[in-house]
Parts: structure tokens; C-alpha cells; sequence
């Protein structure tokens, strides 16, 4: 059984639509959501979520119809949607002890050892903190969640720390039980971590499958003796032609 189905979402703005949107993420994999900035990466993770109410379609999770039983699926859910931009003020054991009230599968030893893994300390507030060390806070969080859901999460962080990121992503998903949804447009993170690959353009999925699938999907756009990596098939797919006479 997926962990996570994605089946036809559908999504209209004024100058936006996601059409039909359909996916699903297996136990143990680890899948890179990749599309050019404004494809509807976000729009399709904030629409699974519940965030923005979706115009159609449906997302189980763990089994779970999510839009029918929300508070149940959020347990084994854990989201990090960019850095903690919330009370800015508020030391890190705070913002903690109010977090672990909403989980009945909280595991403090698993949060005590990210937070010895990360070099955290909870007498820190948010605003000290660099934009990596608020991601990895927000995985501390996690609480030993079953699907991890990451919209951009190295957006912004030193390369160091993408390494350290995508090695836990790693771990996170070896025992074959836990997955990760990972969105980014920095393709050279997923080459080191993800086992699938999902697609999106203009709002419209393109291709899904595993991250072999996907290269093979896309071989016809490989030079002779190139090594065809996913940034190479997003610029090939994505890329318009330059109008000339519109330079000045």
C-alpha cells in the first residue's frame, strides 16, 4: 500500500491552474518533486495539505482518505515548509513544549537526538538562528513521522548543510518504512538522494516513476557521450526560445 496518493488535483487562480494532478509515494522511497519555479510544486503540496481547498481530487495517506480524516493522518505527518517564520522571539523549548501537546506519537528521545545531531540548543531563540539551523528545527520536530512532506527545504542553505540534509533524507527512508515527498528545483540534491522522481509543468505532471524510469523517459534528449542528469531534463523541457528581436 502507498503511503501517499495524489489522485486528479485540481487547483484554478486567475492566472494559475492545477490540472489533474496524480502521484503516489511507496514506503521507503524517497521522492523528488521537481518542476521550474511557478510550476505548481507548491501549489500542489498546499492543496494535499489543506491548506488552500482544492477544486477536486483526492489524497489518502497511510490508508486515510486525509480530507475526510485530517487530525488522525497529521499524526504519522510531518511538514517543513521552508524555516520557522513564526514567533521570532520565542526560545526553541518553547515553541517545542507547545508542539509535543499535538502529537500522541511524540518520541522526545528521537527530537533529543536531532537536537544533539543538529547542535541545537533550546535556550536559543528563532531569530538567532540561520536559515539552515531553522529547517533542521523543523525536522526535529517531526516526531518520528512516518511521511515527511519538504516544500524547498535547501532553498537557501550552504552546501554543507544540503549534504547533511540529503544524508538524513537518506537515513530517514532506509528502514523501508518512512518516505519522503522532497520539492526543490535544485536538481543536484535529489541526484544524491531520491529513488523517484515526479514532474510538474505548467501545472500538469509530465512524468513519474522511479529516478531510472525517469532518465530513460527522457533519453532522447541525451547528447552523444552525455551523462543526462534531471537538470539537463528540466532545461531541455522547460527552457523557451529566446525572441531576438525583443533584445535590445
Amino acid at each position: 500500500m502507498s503511503i501517499l496518493e495524489v489522485e486528479g488535483l485540481c487547483k484554478t487562480y486567475p492566472a494559475f491552474r492545477l490540472r489533474d494532478v496524480s502521484f503516489a509515494v511507496e514506503p521507503g522511497a524517497i521522492m523528488g518533486f521537481i518542476g521550474r519555479n511557478g510550476a505548481g510544486k507548491s501549489t500542489t503540496i498546499k492543496a494535499m495539505l489543506n491548506l488552500v481547498h482544492p477544486d477536486g481530487g483526492r489524497v489518502t495517506m497511510f490508508g486515510r482518505d486525509f480530507y475526510a480524516d485530517e487530525p488522525a493522518s497529521k499524526q504519522q505527518l510531518g511538514v517543513v515548509l521552508g524555516g520557522v517564520d513564526f514567533y521570532p522571539n520565542k526560545k526553541l523549548r518553547s515553541i517545542t513544549n507547545v508542539t509535543r501537546t499535538f502529537y500522541d506519537r511524540w518520541d522526545e528521545n528521537k527530537y533529543r537526538h536531532y537536537l544533539s545531531l543538529f547542535a541545537l540548543e533550546e535556550t536559543k531563540k528563532v531569530l538567532q538562528l540561520s536559515s539552515g539551523m531553522r529547517v533542521k528545527y523543523m525536522l526535529a520536530l517531526s516526531h518520528d513521522a512516518r511521511l515527511l512532506i519538504l516544500d524547498e527545504p535547501t532553498s537557501g542553505l550552504d552546501p554543507v548543510s544540503r549534504d547533511e540534509l540529503t544524508e538524513l533524507l537518506r537515513r530517514i527512508a532506509a528502514d523501508g518504512t518512512r518516505s519522503v515527498l522532497f520539492s526543490t528545483h535544485i536538481t543536484s540534491d535529489l541526484e544524491k538522494c531520491a529513488s523517484h522522481i515526479t514532474f510538474i509543468k505548467d501545472g500538469t505532471i509530465q512524468h513519474t516513476g522511479t529516478l531510472a524510469d525517469f532518465r530513460q523517459h527522457y533519453d532522447s534528449l541525451r547528447q552523444p557521450g552525455q551523462e543526462l542528469t534531471l537538470e539537463d531534463i528540466i532545461v531541455s523541457v522547460e527552457r523557451r526560445p529566446l525572441d531576438e528581436n525583443a533584445i535590445v
